[in-house]
């Protein structure tokens, strides 16, 4: 797990210094096959048969048909890109590296000797670099990334911790996901068809 935990702390460190949106769903589709291989790696692990269909669900959602309905979204949006984050690349970087810090301190002092100790450290950091996406980003298509790179981190603290969840509970959850992103995309879409954009920030001049 070590591994895949290295790996998904870098797509996420990567993803703070994404301006384009298309390289920002590439990213999220590597993190999200990551993932799908670390729920594999837990199936073959314990050899629970659900894990390996949760494996297979999760690559199916998460690594195929939300970033497909992503990319086609970025292929409508044309120009679009973030053009004025809250934060830099390099501050974001720098807010993310921080982050990872903090999130090892964390676990550390919360549950010291346990043994997916990297794993608990990169799902907290996952779902705070989500957030700080969410919170720094304009672009609606940024933040509902932010918002599956916090989920991710959620699936992997489930992950590590109770070497996965009933499969009833990780099928509802993919499909409130599945549903969720789909939602926000249509949402995304229809911002651009009104406002030819689709920086959030524009929607503050709607209020009164």
């Amino acid at each position: 797990m070590n591994v895949f935990a290295i790996f998904l702390l870098f797509g996420a460190f990567l993803q703070t210094r994404a301006i384009k949106l298309k390289t920002a769903v590439e990213i999220l589709l590597v993190q999200s096959v990551i993932i799908s291989l670390a729920c594999l790696y837990i199936g073959w692990e314990t050899g629970e048969v659900h894990m390996f269909i949760a494996a297979f669900l999760t690559f199916a959602i998460k690594a195929v048909l939300i970033p497909y309905a992503l990319m086609r979204l970025v292929r409508r949006l044309h120009q679009e890109k973030e053009r004025n984050p809250v934060l830099s690349p390099n501050a974001a970087s720098l807010a993310a590296a921080t982050v990872i810090f903090f999130s090892y301190i964390l676990i550390d002092r919360a549950l010291p000797g346990i043994l997916s100790r990297d794993a608990l450290a990169a799902a907290v950091s996952l779902m705070m670099i989500g957030l700080l996406l969410i919170m720094t980003r304009h672009q609606a298509m940024m933040q509902t990334i932010g918002l599956i790179t916090m989920e991710n981190g959620l699936y992997l603290v489930g992950l590590s911790v109770t070497k996965g969840l009933p499969l009833i509970i990780e099928l509802g959850i993919f499909v409130d996901v599945l549903v969720a992103v789909l939602v926000l995309v249509i949402l995304t879409y229809r911002l651009k068809i009104s406002f030819w954009s689709t920086d959030t920030s524009i929607l503050e001049k709607l209020k009164g």
